[in-house]
C-alpha cells in the first residue's frame, strides 16, 4: 500500500495516540543497545524514544510519511533517524539489540511470502538474542459495508473536517478494507471531500505464532495489553515479544 496520499490523515487521527508509548519506552530503555522502528509512520513513535534517549533507527516505506516525521522533529527540536524502504528488502549495515513493529505494521504484509521474507529480513538485523516485540489488533470491526461516523472531527483555521468510513471484510484472504471520507466544510459553508483507501491483513493469534516458529524466532509471550494480561474476548490488541533463535 502506497501511504503518501494517506499521510495528512492518519498524522491528524493518530497524532494523539499514546496508548503503546509507555510500553515501548520501556523495552527501549531496558534494550541496552541499538532499537529498529519497523513502520516509523509519521514519527509518533520514533520521538517518544529519542526523547527518551534510545538509539532508534526508523523505517518507514513512504516518503511523505517520512517529511511529516521530520516536520514533527523540526517542531520538537529533535533530530530523528528513518530511512525509507520496505521491511522485506531494506538492508541496514548493523544489527540491532531490539526491533518494534508498533500500531498494526506488521498489517500491511498481505500473504505468507511477504510475512516470512519480512521476518527473515527481520532476523538477520537482529544481533544475537536480539528481541522482536509488535503489536496487532484483535479483528473485530464495526457494522461493515456501513457508512459510519465515530466522533472523529477536526477543526483547523476555520475548517471543520468529518471523518467517515466504510469498511468491508474479505474472509478468505483475512483483508479488511477500510474507505476513509474525509468532509471538509469552510466557513463559507463550501463542502470538499478527500477519499482514501486502507487495506491491512489480519492475524489469528496461533498464526502469528506459527509464522515467528517458521521466521527463526522463539516461541512469543502473548498479552491482550500493552499492561500485560493475557489475551482474552475482551481484548483490543494482540502484544508479541519474542527473541531471535541462533
Amino acid at each position: 500500500m502506497n501511504y503518501d496520499d494517506f499521510a495528512d490523515l492518519y498524522d491528524h487521527q493518530y497524532d494523539l495516540y499514546r496508548d503503546d508509548l509507555h510500553f515501548y519506552g520501556q523495552l527501549a530503555e531496558r534494550a541496552g543497545g541499538a532499537v529498529l522502528e519497523i513502520g516509523a509512520g509519521t514519527g509518533r513513535v520514533t520521538a517518544h524514544l529519542t526523547r527518551r534517549g534510545a538509539q532508534v533507527t526508523g523505517l518507514e516505506p513512504s516518503g511523505r510519511m517520512i517529511e511529516y516525521a521530520q516536520a514533527r522533529a523540526q517542531r520538537e527540536g529533535l533530530s530523528l533517524d528513518i530511512v525509507q524502504g520496505d521491511v522485506r528488502t531494506f538492508a541496514l549495515d548493523r544489527q540491532f539489540a531490539l526491533c518494534i513493529a508498533p500500531f498494526n505494521a506488521l498489517m500491511h504484509l498481505y500473504t505468507p511470502n511477504e510475512q516470512l521474507e519480512a521476518l527473515g529480513n527481520i532476523w538477520r538485523h537482529l544481533e544475537p538474542g536480539g528481541q522482536f516485540v509488535f503489536d496487532l489488533s484483535v479483528p473485530r470491526y464495526g457494522a461493515l459495508n456501513t457508512v459510519r461516523h465515530e466522533g472523529e472531527t477536526f477543526y483547523a483555521e476555520g475548517q471543520r473536517t468529518d471523518i467517515f468510513l466504510v469498511q468491508r471484510q474479505d474472509e478468505l484472504k483475512q483483508r479488511i478494507v477500510t474507505e476513509y471520507y474525509a468532509d471538509t466544510t469552510t466557513p463559507d459553508g463550501t463542502l470538499k471531500r478527500r477519499h482514501y483507501t486502507l487495506t491491512q491483513r489480519y492475524y489469528t493469534r496461533y498464526e502469528v505464532e506459527w509464522l515467528l516458529r517458521c521466521g527463526g524466532f522463539e516461541s512469543p509471550r502473548v498479552t491482550g495489553s500493552f499492561q500485560g494480561g493475557p489475551l482474552s474476548e475482551a481484548s483490543d490488541v494482540m502484544v508479541f515479544q519474542t527473541r531471535k533463535k541462533g
